[in-house]
């Protein structure tokens, strides 16, 4: 850090503060002296209810800890347990039924069904990857993966893997967009008459079934652009006999390109390692960046210099009937701010104390969003979306709600400007969601089940219960079932329909596509109108699941069955009841997750990366960030509370395992190995992780990570 500069009695980091004042401030329609001041009185007159917050957490932990052991070795009673949690404040009475009332929300929100990104807002390469993936080439995502059932083999243009592309497409566009005589298979020529599609198959002129789902057309790009809708979403067939596909086809198909990633998550939060005002301002700058539209990055790729720019906002085309067509061309953005738990050095208080982040977070994310809004409103029409993660129960979401009162009316916002995503990952949330969502009635945009967070908090509020089933056996378990049907039964009474998303948990597995397009489906079939994917490329896959599912119509159905029971599913403690676990199942589970706690904070801690590629034990590639790290750590903390296996094999495991990590980076030029020592301080992170773990509070991991990452970066500089 360079120095801290005095802003209203506030100590801030000089880095953060020049960005504040010569860079976000500016255009912004604020003045320095409203901002500094209103983050001061922000700061004085929220910390201390933040704090107590936090305490009341703490404070339920303790009581249900203590329940726990007062009745170990007794057969668990669920009306029991559920009538202590009553009592002590924890399970909270149910209000009459209400309707949320926000308003103003764009069509991506609270209309259309379709994928929703989320990266690493620090990462100005993946943002802009990710704000252009509103389109992606079928052609492509179908090519480049396994979905077709193998991975393509490297090497030159497969024309014959390239049919097989061709076919497949087409084939999705018979069962999306049919025809009304033949199939796309036989297409051989494609023209827009007298403001109407014609489709020529065999000779013989046709249209769509539906010819409804015509919406419009352009020659700005190529020969020949036709939009079709599907349930909200556009598929656009391109005439383009430019590329190796367009040349050989009678038609001159080049190119089918689908409306993938409707909506993305920039994350602040789960996803990045900012852990002083350097690592904050390089965040808040890339959302600045993002909300004027003028974010870049430059970067080498095959022996090239590129430099990569947002797309358009938006281009206009020709509809039938003699009207336009509005076709967005990038991602509707939200932006993802930290939780009530964590305080940053990026400013400090009077005292000299750090501050609340998510208060910080809250103002300075919304100042950013002002270019949006006051200026070419891009973005949004007239919202700024904010997901706050990791709140316990409806007096958090309560409190959140009053901090975006505050920042509106510092900020010279309209009141509800700043719409709220609750995510949906923490136990005392989810079994409270009705009056969460009630709290945030007049704000809320979008509700979210977080599996992997939702699974840390599940075994650390229940860790004196007693061992847990491994985590691979946890999506099997009562509770996970109750918990997303329950979450969409909720948000549909709850009115969100035609207001706000009802989203699932990410695909976390970014190179098994073929996998990913047999199960992801279950999302929208669920009712959720929007499920997490890990790259733009899974984006336009899993786009196919919202052609083929009305989500519309299933929330239809859904709403005509009011929510019933499900609580006492939900509070089903996923406990190994009497279960004796084999030794080799106790030493595979051990070492799967401490391969992958390693394989995580090793970049967290010593690169500052927050969310990657990790590969698992079996060499697998997965997505990890923080939520995944906090599943391994609780489990194998719950294990050894428990006995299930002693701590000096956990700690063989983990040595074994840091020298298969370090065998996996061996390529990276900027790793660190943490073998021999084991004393560097990623390898302490992940020690304190599982053996401090259940001291942790709600089992989170990021005080452990960032005191590290705060000592590897001393230790650099």
């Amino acid at each position: 850090m360079t120095g801290r500069e005095d802003r209203a009695g506030l100590q801030v980091s000089a880095e953060l503060a020049a960005f504040i004042e010569h860079e976000a401030l500016p255009g912004s329609g604020v003045e320095a002296a409203v901002f500094w001041t209103g983050l001061a009185a922000l700061i004085r007159d929220f910390a201390p209810e933040n704090a107590a917050l936090l305490a009341r957490r703490a404070a339920l932990q303790a009581q249900i800890d203590d329940w726990h052991i007062a009745h170990r070795g007794e057969e668990h009673d669920a009306e029991d347990y559920e009538t202590f949690l009553r009592d002590i404040g924890y399970l909270v009475p149910e209000g009459p039924d209400f309707t949320v009332t926000t308003e103003g929300t764009d069509p991506e929100i609270a209309h259309v069904a379709g994928p929703q990104l989320v990266v690493p807002v620090t990462n100005a390469r993946f943002a802009l990857n990710a704000v252009n993936a509103r389109w992606g080439s079928l052609h492509d995502a179908l090519y480049g993966t396994d979905a077709l059932g193998e991975a393509p083999a490297p090497g030159p243009f497969d024309p014959a893997r390239a049919a097989r592309v061709v076919a497949r497409t087409r084939a999705h566009l018979d069962q999306v967009v049919p025809l009304a005589g033949g199939s796309w298979a036989g297409v051989s020529a494609l023209a827009v008459r007298d403001g109407g599609l014609v489709v020529t198959v065999g000779g013989q002129a046709t249209t769509l079934a539906d010819p409804g789902q015509f919406a419009g057309w352009s020659d700005a790009e190529c020969e020949l652009q036709v939009f079709l809708r599907v349930h909200g979403l556009l598929i656009e067939v391109r005439v383009d006999r430019s590329t190796a596909v367009g040349r050989d086809d009678p038609a001159g198909i080049g190119e089918v390109m689908v409306e993938s990633a409707l909506s993305t998550i920039m994350d602040c939060e789960d996803s990045v390692a900012c852990v002083d005002g350097a690592d904050k301002t390089g965040a808040y700058r890339n959302w600045l960046g993002l909300m004027r539209g003028s974010l870049e990055e430059t970067f080498a790729k095959g022996g090239r210099v590129i430099t990569r720019r947002m797309n358009p906002a938006a281009v206009t085309c020709a509809a039938p009937g003699g009207g336009t067509l509005g076709v967005r061309r990038r991602s509707l953005l939200l932006v993802r701010n930290v939780g009530h738990l964590m305080t940053t050095p990026a400013v400090l208080d009077a005292g000299g104390a750090e501050v609340p982040e998510g208060l910080l977070d809250a103002m300075v994310t919304v100042l950013c969003a002002l270019h949006d809004l006051r200026g070419a409103r891009a973005n949004s029409a007239a919202s700024v979306y904010v997901v706050k993660p990791k709140m316990h129960g409806p007096d958090e979401v309560a409190f959140a709600v009053r901090v975006f009162d505050r920042v509106e009316e510092v900020l010279g916002l309209p009141r509800n400007s700043v719409k709220l995503g609750i995510m949906d990952e923490e136990r005392r949330t989810s079994v409270n969601l009705r009056e969460c969502i009630r709290a945030a009635r007049e704000r809320v945009a979008f509700i979210n089940t977080g599996f992997l967070d939702r699974t840390g908090d599940e075994i650390h509020t229940s860790m004196e219960a007693g061992p847990m089933v491994p985590k691979g056996e946890m999506r099997g378990q009562k509770w996970i079932a109750a918990y997303e049907a329950r979450n969409v039964a909720i948000g549909l009474a709850c009115g969100l329909r035609g207001r706000a998303q009802i989203g699932k948990g990410m695909w976390a597995a970014p190179d098994r596509m073929k996998d990913m397009l047999e199960q992801k489906i279950g999302h929208p079939k669920a009712g959720a109108n929007c499920a997490w994917v890990p790259s733009p490329t899974a984006a336009t896959l899993h786009a196919l699941h919202y052609h083929l599912v009305d989500v519309a119509g299933v929330q239809d159905r859904l709403a005509a069955r009011p929510p019933a029971g499900m609580l006492a599913d939900l509070l089903t403690i996923p406990v190994a009841s009497g279960r004796n676990f084999p030794p080799e199942e106790v030493a595979r589970e051990v070492a799967n997750n401490a391969q992958g706690i390693l394989g995580y904070v090793v970049r967290w801690v010593d690169q500052g990366v927050g969310c990657s590629k990790v590969p698992d034990i079996s060499d697998v590639n997965l997505m990890e960030d923080r939520a995944t790290c906090r599943i391994s750590a609780q489990a194998l903390a719950n294990w050894l509370h428990h006995g299930v296996v002693t701590e000096s094999a956990v700690m063989e495991a983990m040595r074994r395992m840091a020298e298969v990590v370090d065998r996996q980076n061996a390529a990276d030029p900027l790793y660190r190995p943490m073998a021999p020592g084991f004393d560097g301080p990623a390898f302490l992170a992940a020690c304190d992780l599982v053996f401090r773990g259940r001291l942790q509070p709600s089992g989170y991991t990021e005080p452990v990570l960032h005191r590290r990452r705060a000592e590897a970066k001393a230790a650099l500089a």
